[in-house]
């Protein structure tokens, strides 16, 4: 369903198990001949508008070059909206260079009615130049973004005019993430499934591991050394990656430098301890993903730590299964150090304001009609229809918490689902996570333990149970061109190198001295300016989501 930025990504991206991977509202409006709404306030509503009746007509841009909108219509789901709800929609396409095509868009004051596209620069870029509606009255006026997002998810995403001019897409209100640590269920069983809780549990296993099985990876880390990084959380309570990927932790109500954090230098010394005794994948930060997968779905993976593993292990034992059915993997809890309290260890994390956002743009002739078919899309009718399709082909009804009853053929018709689901996906620009993932997961625990989807339960039964909400961290990045974000790149480049080093660091020593270095090249770089910036942004972010 998503697609993501690095820790977005892979973090839940984990989201999904596609794999990602992983992932409505409502619409409508005629065509009027009104102005151009001013941005800094939400247009009058059309008295006679009613979303289903009256139709809803507009462009929609996807600033991704990855992205390419297929036409609507074409499926039985955007068919069955378009005669149902009245909803039409023409694309604009970005191409191969969407930012181009988005700065020529806003020169030449062409824009599309719809703009949907990251959480960046470009938001506040529009904002500034009264090129956005404001949603306040909007979300008001229709129910379903402020009962799913909730007052504080949309208080954080208020721009700095206290003014709403997003509307989120793959949001959750709840606990959500992939990240974690998995076993090789064969493997842990004939070395007859020891304790795996802390970091001296994982090492004498992995040991035992590069003896009895040499072909096979002891601990896969994955994309990036994902796994490297999912030690961190492991090594204190209450410390998730996110401290060290925005490379900030708090100390009090302030943020200070990640090269002198403890726990960031002991993740550092076992992780380098790992590697020099060859029992992680030596290709950790240079590998593939189709690597990765390959070496999962063949079993030559003992354990694997990385922040989509729920996707990982869902490949690899539907490949393992179907030639053995004892074969597969099993997510496990998070490992720590010792000592600690293991619920308040978190390998995953989430933010509530989702993936990226839709933006109505002052182009558009009937915004609030815009705006209802996003709250009828995110809602339960829209998110059904708009994850899995119309009704009556693989749902009809729903139960008590609107969640789909699904049909005989959503069993039988696995390759017709996937193809629907993945036409529907590009068309769900306001993903609701949490209904998303309750009713998958609701269906999926019903059903006998051979039946279930291996990423569903694994979710379900850990990943979201070990999941630290970071949403009090967003956006605390800098402009690239501002000096504190000159700064950034210099203090990310430093963090690169050492942590790379480190890594294939000769002794604990080595590793040690990195850090001291790297913090004095850090703070020569201006990193005291920039952690003054971030410390700022996530008190201003603290205060937002306190203001409900």
């Amino acid at each position: 369903m998503k697609k993501k930025n690095l820790m977005a990504f892979l973090t839940v991206l984990v989201l999904s198990s596609s794999m990602l991977l992983t992932a409505c509202s409502k619409s409508s409006t005629e065509e009027s001949s009104a102005a151009p709404a001013d941005a800094t306030s939400t247009p009058e509503a059309t008295a006679q508008f009613k979303f289903g009746e009256t139709p809803v007509t507009f462009s929609f841009y996807g600033n991704y070059d990855w992205y390419t909108q297929a036409p609507w219509g074409a499926d039985p789901g955007t068919k069955w909206i378009q005669d149902n709800k009245k909803v039409t929609v023409t694309a604009i396409q970005a191409g191969s260079a969407p930012e181009v095509k988005l700065n020529a868009m806003i020169a030449t004051n062409d824009l599309p009615d719809v703009i949907w596209g990251e959480r960046d620069a470009n938001v506040e870029k529009l904002r500034a130049a009264d090129k956005l509606v404001a949603l306040d009255s909007y979300v008001d006026k229709y129910p379903n973004l402020k009962k799913w997002a909730g007052d504080a998810t949309l208080n954080m995403l208020k721009a700095s005019d206290g003014h709403l001019y997003v509307f989120p897409n793959w949001y959750a209100n709840s606990p959500r993430g992939n990240g974690g640590y998995m076993v090789n269920s064969k493997i842990y069983k004939d070395l007859g499934s020891p304790k795996l809780e802390t970091f001296d549990d994982l090492y004498t296993y992995l040991k035992d591991v590069k003896v009895k099985y040499p072909d096979v990876v002891p601990l896969e880390t994955s994309i990036g050394a994902q796994g490297l990084y999912e030690f961190y959380s492991g090594f204190a309570e209450d410390h998730p990656v996110q401290f060290v990927t925005q490379q900030a932790v708090p100390e009090g109500d302030q943020l200070k430098s990640i090269f002198v954090d403890p726990v960031f230098k002991e993740s550092l010394v076992y992780a380098s301890k790992l590697f020099r005794e060859k029992l992680v994948t030596q290709d950790a930060l240079t590998q593939k993903i189709e690597q990765v997968r390959e070496k999962i779905t063949t079993g030559k993976v003992a354990v694997a730590a990385a922040f989509n593993v729920t996707d990982l292990g869902a490949r690899g034992t539907v490949a393992l299964k179907s030639k053995d059915s004892e074969a597969g993997y099993t997510m496990i809890w998070p490992i720590q150090k010792g000592g600690l309290d293991k619920n308040k260890i978190y390998a995953t994390q989430y933010d509530t304001l989702g993936w990226n956002v839709n933006m109505i743009t002052t182009s558009a002739k009937d915004p609030e009609g815009i705006f209802a078919y996003l709250d009828w899309l995110t809602g339960p009718e829209g998110q059904r229809v708009g994850f899995w399709g119309p009704p009556g082909m693989y749902w009809d009804g729903y139960d008590d918490a609107d969640a789909p009853n699904f049909t005989e053929k959503y069993a039988s018709d696995k390759e017709g689902l996937g193809k629907l689901m993945s036409t529907m996906d590009s068309f769900n620009w306001a993903g609701n996570t949490t209904f998303i993932d309750t009713a998958k997961a609701t269906h999926e625990l019903s059903l006998p333990t051979d039946k279930q989807e291996w990423a569903t339960v694994a979710q379900s039964t850990v990943a979201w149970k070990t999941s630290y909400n970071i949403t009090q961290f967003s956006n605390l990045d800098p402009l690239p061109t501002s000096d504190e974000g000159v700064i950034a790149q210099r203090v990310n480049d430093i963090f690169t190198r050492v942590f790379s080093k480190a890594v294939f660091a000769k002794s604990d020593d080595e590793v040690t001295a990195l850090l001291e270095q790297a913090n004095k090249d850090a703070t020569k770089a201006g990193y005291d300016k920039l952690l003054e910036y971030k410390t700022a942004k996530w008190q201003e972010n603290i205060k937002k989501v306190a203001a409900n």
